[in-house]
């Protein structure tokens, strides 16, 4: 487990790793920016209807400039507070659409006697996808009532919480991961024959998302991280 993660953090500045961040960023920013113009636009309408009420309602002067003030302070702190939380998650919602390539330059570094990686159909993706939704609400709502008893007890909620996130985020690591070279039955196997060890991985990817600055990169660390386990429980099963 140590080893993996090392490995993984170990080629963090490797050229395809730099690309996907970089790319990640970029469409962030780009994303923000079309987000910041659209936000600003409609801020600018609603404050100039609050403007034109205020002036109806008492005139030009001294409270006409303080709503001005207000309204344009209040429309520049909105959107960077909203923005401030939501870039992080923005980031890495780009990023996993560009992990294959993760996985790709850590088998071409540390596999290269691998043979060319499976194409995973369209179909087996969806169905994957819509299994993996379902479970992630299904075991949500099924905890929602532990957490809200356990929230007074923080070494059972923090258990809990790294439990039920290791068990979904190893679950989905490990199944990107693994349709590379296995079927889905056959990934779901094998990750059932092995569950505490996915479990813990996902815990350790779980831990890495917590730590500021460290999550922006997480899911590149993660996937490499999870392949390395993978291949390694693949060995150990065959």
């Amino acid at each position: 487990m140590f080893q993996a993660l090392s490995r993984a953090f170990r080629q963090s500045f490797d050229p395809a790793f730099r690309r996907v961040f970089n790319r990640s960023m970029l469409f962030s920013l780009v994303t923000f920016i079309l987000l910041w113009l659209g936000a600003w636009f409609a801020l600018d309408w609603a404050g100039e209807g609050l403007v034109a009420w205020v002036r109806d309602w008492a005139g030009d002067g001294f409270w006409l400039g303080l709503i001005d003030w207000l309204v344009n302070a209040a429309a520049i702190g909105a959107i960077a507070v909203v923005s401030f939380f939501l870039f992080p998650a923005v980031m890495v919602t780009i990023m996993a659409l560009l992990l294959d390539e993760i996985a790709g330059a850590v088998e071409r570094r540390h596999y290269p006697d691998l043979p060319p990686a499976r194409s995973q159909p369209i179909a087996e993706a969806i169905l994957g996808n819509v299994i993996f939704v379902a479970v992630t609400l299904i075991l949500n709502l099924l905890v929602l009532p532990l957490y809200l008893i356990l929230i007074w007890l923080p070494p059972l909620n923090l258990v809990l919480f790294y439990l039920l996130n290791g068990y979904l985020l190893g679950r989905e690591y490990f199944e990107m991961v693994s349709v590379r070279r296995l079927d889905l039955p056959q990934s779901r196997q094998l990750r059932r024959r092995f569950r505490g060890r996915v479990i813990l991985a996902g815990a350790v990817v779980t831990f890495l998302l917590t730590i500021p600055l460290v999550n922006l990169v997480t899911p590149i660390i993660a996937t490499a991280f999870m392949l390395h386990i993978f291949e390694d429980l693949r060995r150990r099963g065959a």
